[in-house]
């Protein structure tokens, strides 16, 4: 069996001792006893790098643009949001019910919400208004039906369990982005034939892309959207 589909199989288990990998589904309260370490190594699994631009991309003109952007991106999914809470809890001392409250906030932001971090490669330094991320089953041709457009919401910048594991690296810009996991017509964007979600984002002319295994969670998250 690949480390993949072992990683899939351990989602499925409902509790953890504190010696086995912390990963949990939705309904799971066993982040409530992970230690930090397990926390932090939870957080960082749908923790993935990218660039947008080729790296052998060169300016001719417009000197103001950068030439090509560095890109991290972190799939916000429950085991990343229960992840946040339960470092928040560690470090502020906070009740189980306090945790699980900043769990009920972050997952009632949206369907489901990527952290998208931004550092421009020389030029202005300036990431243009009109970028745009999609979120899709991985492979899928350009221009096919299938994406979805995510929604830039900057509030969610004071939501505590959708800040991350991770210490903030201010080279990058930080956006929140929300995606819908049903289209309008009611079908999933991830269906489950889909192993993998990609992140494409387009700064002008340029794009990125990266990618993540589907967890168990976002299948019952697709299943449980309205």
């Amino acid at each position: 069996m690949s480390s993949t589909a072992l990683w899939f199989a351990a989602l499925l288990i409902p509790t953890l001792s504190a010696s086995q990998s912390p990963v949990t589904v939705a309904v799971d309260r066993a982040y409530l006893s992970w230690s930090r370490d397990q926390a932090v190594e939870a957080g960082k699994r749908m923790r993935a790098n990218g660039r947008v631009g080729g790296f052998f991309d060169l300016r001719v003109v417009h000197t103001e643009h950068s030439y090509n952007y560095k890109l991290r991106a972190t799939w916000l999914t429950p085991e990343v949001i229960r992840a946040t809470a339960r470092l928040a809890q560690l470090t502020n001392h906070l009740s189980s019910e306090a945790a699980e409250k900043l769990v009920a906030e972050a997952e009632a932001a949206g369907d489901t919400v990527v952290q998208v971090e931004i550092d421009p490669r020389e030029g202005s330094g300036v990431i243009p208004l009109d970028w745009v991320a999609l979120l899709q089953p991985a492979g899928l041709a350009p221009d096919a039906p299938g994406a979805v457009e995510g929604r830039n919401e900057p509030k969610l910048r004071d939501v505590k369990a959708l800040a991350g594991v991770t210490a903030r690296d201010y080279a990058y810009d930080v956006f929140w982005v929300v995606f819908a996991l049903r289209h309008p017509d009611g079908k999933a964007v991830l269906p489950d034939s889909a192993r993998e979600a990609e992140l494409v984002v387009r700064i002008r002319q340029k794009e990125g892309r990266v990618t993540w295994p589907v967890p168990p969670s976002i299948r019952e998250r697709t299943r449980n959207v309205n």
